[in-house]
């Protein structure tokens, strides 16, 4: 899996539940949650202050050795 700005959180995890640490390091703790599911990783980073390119960078980063 490739990720990009609009990619779906619930797109990312359904891929593979091993990045959801990402997720919780960054503070969103709502990773269940059918919202949080339905946003783009770019929203979702805005939403709590990470730089998305940085996350997207460390979550392709994980994707490449699987």
């Amino acid at each position: 899996m490739i990720v990009k700005h609009t990619t779906k959180i619930g797109e990312i995890l359904d891929a593979d539940k091993g990045v959801a640490p990402f997720f919780l390091n960054m503070g969103m703790h709502c990773l269940g949650c059918p919202s949080a599911r339905n946003e783009t990783i770019e929203q979702a980073c805005m939403v709590h202050g990470v730089d998305v390119d940085d996350l997207i960078e460390e979550i392709n980063a994980y994707f490449a050795t699987k």
